[in-house]
């Protein structure tokens, strides 16, 4: 199942991580971890945020896919459910 991660960072907690110089290695670490199908980072709602395409297998990969976030950034973590354009073109396709 494809989704969407969504991280908000804890601006106090980035901050220490981007002072400490470990921000990049953080962010590679994550990533290098979770190999998203794509990667975007900036500010929503005036907070640092982390947007991530994910392919899960399982529902039971929720846990571990979220984790580096609450406990390396005390980031608020949502995921979502979404489809590229040929999942919504085969969903449609299922249609009556």
């Amino acid at each position: 199942m494809r989704v969407m991660l969504k991280a908000t960072l804890d601006t106090e907690k980035a901050n220490e991580v981007i002072r400490s110089g470990k921000m990049p290695e953080v962010m590679e670490e994550i990533t290098e971890r979770l190999r998203p199908e794509a990667a975007y980072f900036g500010p929503i709602g005036g907070r640092r945020t982390c947007l991530l395409v994910l392919g899960l297998q399982d529902s039971s990969q929720i846990p571990s896919t979220g984790e580096p976030f609450f406990s390396r950034m005390n980031a608020e973590v949502e995921m979502t459910p979404v489809m590229n354009a040929d999942d919504l073109r085969k969903g449609l396709s299922e249609l009556d």
